[in-house]
Parts: C-alpha cells; structure tokens; sequence
C-alpha cells in the first residue's frame, strides 16, 4: 500500500535563476515537473517576474518568455504542453496533445494523461495547486481548485477520472497540495460554508469560526485533503505555504488586492 511510502515533500529548488518546488523522488523516477514561485522571469511592476497569466495585463510578450523559462527549467517540451481555460468547475480533461490554433483544450480545471512528453500546466494565485502521479501505470494530472472548484469535489473528480480513463488504483496515487492561500489568512462568506458542507457533509475540520465576530476562515489545503482522501488516494502532501503570507515567494490575488500575477505549475511524464 502506498500509505507505507516515505514523506515526499516538496523541496525548493534553483534551476537557471528560477526557484521552483519539487519532489526529489518523483523527478528520480523520470517525472518531470515544477511548482514555479514568481521569480526569475521579465515581467514588471505588479507581475513582477514570473508571471503566467496571459489574462491579467501583462504584456503578452513577457508572459509568453515566462512559459518558455519554465518548460526549460522544468525540461518539459514546450511544443506539446497542454492547458484549460481555468473557469473553477469540477471538469477534467483527458490530454492526448495540445489544441490546435489556441492556447487551450477547452474549459476545465483538471487535466490527466498518460501521454510521454505531455506536459499539463496551470496558473495559481492563491487557488490550490494539485499535481497527481500514479507510477505504476504512468499517469500524471494537475488540479486548480479555489473554493468552488474544491466545493465541486475538483480534486476527486480528477482521480476518479484517472482510475475510469487509465485503469489506475486510487490506493495507488500520489498527491502534493502546493502553496495556496492557508486558513489563517482565508476569510469567507456563508454561501461558500455552505457549499463546502453540502460537498462534505459538514463544515467540521475544514471551516474555522472566530469566537469574537463568528466570522468564518476555510481550510482549503484539509478540505481537498479530504476529498483525495474520501477518493482513495493513499498517499497526500501538504506543502503547508500560504501565498498570501509569502507574496515574496508567490503571487495572492487576495493578498495584492487583485493586481498581480499568476505562478506556474507543471507536470509530465
């Protein structure tokens, strides 16, 4: 059972002036990958530097240079990389190659293969980065969960996909939860408590309640811990970084109130 594997935490690392996060023993055994911070790219001003969000008023030019550090950082190939247009929804797809004439396969906010040279990348800014690795079949997926996606059961669905499209034991998968807003620093309103407890069954251990104003902070690194969990998933990190707390390190649309970058995620095979 994968529960017996040792921890395999994420490390920061440096390659070609970029810091990024990995795991040593997944980039041993072949698989290629990154947790990107927002360092070590060419944009500017409130994207400063690193960014990859083509939709956030950086210039298109410096975002494009960003995405060609990180696929050689990473030593993925670039070519054949394959994203969504992230709309925070529990959609998965299955990438066999990237679409043709744009920058997207469609919309989703997960995406699995067990294609060889297929990299799958997202952009984050305080949403929580998932990345997914089944060895023994092959498998890879990245996940994009905010709060809606994680009250959709995104991160679930992803594995539920890789164990119907690839044949792949959930007890078998890894999971690492990367940096994201932590609950320290993620206040909510009711309709989003409700939504996590109509997801979960109750708000227990995944919502916090300030006992002075009743005001209500998500967990969103244990909420989708549970979700991966309740899928089957035998084997869970949690980085424990929160990205509003360390906007040295990554970009927080809540911390930097909306104007700010996107940091990058990649994997593959």
């Amino acid at each position: 059972m994968f529960m017996n594997v040792e921890r395999i935490g994420l490390e920061r690392v440096t390659s070609a002036d970029m810091v990024l996060y990995q795991v040593s023993a997944w980039a041993q055994a072949g698989v290629r990958h990154g947790i990107f911070t927002r360092h070590g790219g060419v944009s500017a001003g409130a994207f400063d530097s690193l960014n990859m969000g083509g939709n956030v008023g950086d210039a298109p030019e410096h975002v494009r240079e960003n995405h060609r550090r990180m696929y050689a950082a990473a030593g993925v190939n670039a070519a054949r990389a394959c994203s969504v247009w992230q709309v925070h929804s529990a959609e998965i797809v299955l990438a066999r190659r990237p679409a043709h004439g744009r920058r997207w396969i469609c919309a989703a906010d997960g995406l699995i293969t067990d294609e060889v040279d297929t990299p799958l990348t997202m952009r984050f800014a305080d949403c929580v980065p998932i990345l997914l690795l089944d060895r023994s079949r092959g498998v890879v997926g990245i996940v994009h969960a905010g709060w809606r996606g994680t009250a959709a059961g995104v991160a679930g669905a992803a594995v539920r996909a890789m164990v119907e499209a690839f044949g792949v034991k959930a007890a078998s998968v890894e999971a690492v939860i990367g940096p994201s807003i932590g609950p320290a620093r993620y206040q909510v309103g009711e309709e989003v408590v409700q939504a996590i407890a109509q997801q979960y069954g109750e708000s227990e251990g995944l919502v916090r309640r300030d006992p002075a104003d009743g005001s209500a902070w998500l967990n969103l690194w244990a909420a989708n811990q549970r979700d991966l969990e309740r899928a089957g998933v035998g084997h869970v990190e949690t980085a424990g970084l929160c990205t509003a707390s360390r906007t040295d390190e990554f970009y927080s649309h809540r911390a930097e109130h909306g104007r700010t970058g996107r940091f990058g995620a990649v994997i593959s095979l």
